[in-house]
């Protein structure tokens, strides 16, 4: 299916320049204060966690710093545990979920794992409730070397001296109505293709890594989560956003190829989360819940495995 309504920004057929890439910029104006939201609840955090800041955006005139939440009894030989929300800003519970993971569970890993969590990654996009950063980029198709994404490189550069030595990694997201009325029409506009609509699932589901699946650990997540909120069902296709349904609740990717922020590790298990906000069966408050519950499932499911050799 097709629609015929065009984008307001740029020409049918024709990609983005510059002059586009700048009025649709114009456009964009904070509607939440990230310094309110996100910076206050990590600063009650400090006196339990490690805080530090791990790099910071420049978007003149704006500039915000970017913070990692870290156990603070870390122990080398302990199984690393990364967890990312935020990679796109108007995901409000990956951002909120995140946080109520390490306030509400995170101590409960002390001694049996070293956490790190980088609750907003892209805090330009949280404050627009946008996709993308100021560039018009995507920082969750941009994790890939020399990226072109602020949000990404900074996050890979945090990750670097670790990256191979985690072992669960867990991206929090969300699956919401804008991604068909705003944000999938402003893509398609931006790269100068048609634009062609999808169905937003109702519910909770998970993207594995196609390239390494780990079917057990994904299905560990979706029971517990079913616990919170709803799982999302296959649509008339037998899919989940144009991907095939390979468990319930679980539709794959080539993580790696994609740039998705779920690649940036060899952690052996590795999971993206999608909750949808906009269901009529699910609250703001299950959503953070859900994530939180996603959080737990996978480090627990992990940390019960017999240790690598």
């Amino acid at each position: 299916m097709t629609t015929n309504a065009p984008y307001p920004i740029g020409k049918p057929g024709l990609p983005w320049g510059a002059a586009e890439v700048s009025a649709w910029l114009s456009r964009q104006t904070p509607q939440r204060s990230y310094a309110a939201d996100v910076l206050s609840m990590i600063e009650k955090l400090r006196s339990r966690f490690d805080v530090s800041e791990y790099g910071r955006l420049d978007y003149a005139p704006d500039s915000y710093p970017l913070f990692a939440i870290k156990s603070r009894d870390w122990r080398d030989e302990l199984p690393i545990v990364l967890v990312t929300g935020g990679v796109h800003g108007y995901e409000t519970s990956g951002v909120h979920g995140a946080l109520q993971f390490v306030d509400q569970h995170a101590e409960n890993y002390a001694g049996r794992a070293n956490l790190i969590i980088a609750p907003c990654v892209s805090p330009w996009a949280y404050e627009r409730i946008h996709r993308w950063n100021a560039d018009a980029l995507d920082p969750n198709r941009s994790f890939r070397e020399n990226s072109p994404a602020q949000e990404s490189a900074a996050l890979m550069r945090l990750v670097a001296p670790f990256r191979d030595r985690v072992l669960v990694h867990i991206d929090l997201h969300e699956t919401t109505d804008s991604d068909e009325s705003e944000f999938r029409p402003a893509l398609a506009a931006r790269d100068g293709v048609d634009y062609e609509a999808g169905e937003i699932p109702d519910g909770f589901y998970l993207v594995d890594d196609s390239e390494h699946p780990q079917p057990a650990f994904q299905q560990a997540v979706i029971a517990a989560v079913a616990k919170v909120t709803h799982i999302a069902p296959a649509d008339a296709s037998g899919e989940i956003i144009g991907s095939p349904v390979v468990a319930p609740g679980v539709i794959e990717y080539p993580l790696a190829k994609l740039g998705l922020c779920a690649s940036i590790t060899g952690a052996t298990y590795k999971t993206t989360t999608e909750v949808y906000p906009d269901s009529p069966r699910a609250s703001a408050e299950q959503c953070n819940a859900a994530q939180a519950a996603a959080v737990c499932a996978a480090i627990d499911f992990a940390l019960a495995q017999p240790a690598r050799a």
